[in-house]
């Protein structure tokens, strides 16, 4: 099969033929691919960032936001069969330690791995293997090209507003740094879960157009401005605000953003977080950080997106144009999500 694989960091991947996936195990499936979305996580993967956290073997497959069709499970799946529409979460993870047991997919301690990103093929191939347990069936109408990047992008953003609902009720605001891939579903959700004013913040005015068509309450250009436009709009500070930029100084301006007893939840990263002691003791604000999110969220996000409540802005790449989507990702060219279909 075709796969995008890294052999080396701080240079492109390649295009290469490898051999398919085989199943290692009763719980295994392998997924045919119908869509893999290109992250910026992936930018950083080929830069080495993740070299000492992961370690993996190179080459391997990168890709880690996939949908497709189940091609063949293990002797013990149930609750998927060959043929069925699925979207992966991005971790397997092993369902018995005390993490799994709590819903906290991301901190398994047992047998988890994470195709794309640890020592295991991701889905910029035709084929992935994965387990029975990151499954999450979708309507067989479902495009898995159009999905396909809420198995990262979609679920980290919904995992954030999800922990942040209860702050946001009406009469409270909520400020979304950066409209792009990830930003543009936080936006979608905030506006599905809560009923609290919206203000999104980017460098990009066609990123804030289409905020505004999908939700977004108010915008502010980030034109060196914006900080002190957003505690106008929010009275001193935001409620809430969502950081997927998190690097540059961007994290300092969002602290900046936070109202007294307000909350930062941290999605972006590449950035250095300082404030002085006292703003956190006299302010009484908290930062929050965020990794990927819960099969349950996943599950969630996906009844919003088959109800219509949220919808994948993408740019559609065939699989032996990865290299382009990676370079037009890097270089700011890409309007939501780009997402390759072999």
């Amino acid at each position: 099969m075709k796969a995008v694989r890294v052999h080396g960091y701080k240079q492109d991947p390649s295009i290469d033929d490898i051999p398919e996936p085989k199943l290692q195990g009763p719980l295994d499936v392998i997924v045919k691919i119908g869509g893999a979305g290109v992250c910026r996580t992936d930018l950083h993967i080929v830069d080495g960032d993740w070299a000492d956290i992961q370690n993996p073997d190179l080459p391997y497959v990168i890709g880690h936001e996939n949908a497709g069709w189940v091609h063949e499970v293990g002797d013990a799946v149930t609750n998927v069969r060959v043929g069925d529409t699925v979207i992966l979460h991005p971790q397997p993870s092993c369902g018995l330690c005390l993490a799994c047991r709590a819903g906290r997919d991301m901190q398994c301690t047992g047998d988890a791995f994470f195709p794309g990103l640890s020592n295991n093929d991701g889905g910029m191939a035709e084929y992935l293997r994965t387990t029975a347990r990151a499954c999450v069936k979708l309507d067989p109408s479902t495009n898995p090209a159009d999905v396909a990047a809420l198995a990262d992008a979609g679920i980290t953003a919904y995992h954030a507003v999800r922990k942040a609902v209860p702050y946001l009720y009406p009469g409270t605001s909520a400020v979304v740094i950066g409209a792009g891939g990830l930003g543009h579903i936080g936006i979608q959700a905030l506006a599905a879960l809560t009923a609290t004013k919206i203000i999104v913040v980017d460098k990009n005015p066609a990123a804030l157009e289409l905020a505004k068509q999908i939700g977004a309450d108010e915008t502010v250009v980030a034109d060196g401005n914006h900080v002190a436009a957003v505690q106008d709009l929010t009275g001193g500070g935001a409620t809430v605000v969502f950081d997927f930029v998190a690097e540059q100084g961007v994290e300092l301006e969002a602290w900046q953003m936070t109202g007294p007893a307000g909350y930062q939840f941290v999605l972006g990263y590449g950035g250095q977080f300082q404030a002085p002691t006292l703003d956190f003791v006299a302010g009484e604000k908290n930062v929050i950080g965020n990794i990927v999110g819960t099969y349950n969220d996943l599950a969630e996000l996906m009844v919003l997106a088959q109800a219509g409540k949220v919808t994948l802005h993408t740019v559609q790449y065939r699989l032996d144009q990865a290299l382009d989507a990676l370079h037009d990702l890097d270089a700011g060219k890409v309007r939501g999500r780009a997402i390759l279909v072999p």
